[in-house]
């Protein structure tokens, strides 16, 4: 198989695994991503959010509006840019998005458990770091 050929089974297999995974979600995936963007790199604007979402805006601000309204985000004015407000993750908020990534790990981990032979489990574990390498590559260009 060619490094081409590679790269689009790859792409096909692992975008089909997370919408599969995604499946187990309660929320919104927009709303979802917003509270893992905030987890992971801290606080952020919604402009942030959505140029490393790589959506609108506009999508953006829906969602930032209904984790306003639940309480699992809180905004303040940005320190340098009072036109501008900063997204921060709320302890609720933090609760919310551990019980989403649960449920999804849950559900991954039932179906290794299910599908996959122990030396194929092996197999997986060993690719993780060649997973990540790739990710590692592709966000430094």
């Amino acid at each position: 198989m060619d490094d081409y050929q590679l790269a689009e089974d790859l792409r096909l297999a692992i975008g089909e695994l997370v919408r599969t995974v995604r499946t187990a979600d309660t929320m919104p995936p927009g709303e979802a991503a917003v509270l893992g963007y905030l987890d992971r790199d801290g606080p952020l604007t919604t402009a942030d959010v959505a140029q490393q979402r790589g959506v609108s805006h506009q999508s953006t601000a829906k969602a930032v509006k209904e984790l306003l309204a639940q309480n699992l985000v809180h905004a303040e004015a940005h320190p340098s840019d009072g036109r501008k407000l900063l997204l921060h993750l709320t302890p609720a908020g933090k609760d919310r998005l551990a019980e989403e990534r649960l449920r999804r790990a849950d559900s991954l981990g039932a179906a290794i458990s299910d599908a996959l032979s122990s030396d194929e489990r092996q197999t997986l574990e060993a690719a993780l770091p060649l997973l990540s390498r790739l990710t590692t590559h592709l966000k430094a260009k």
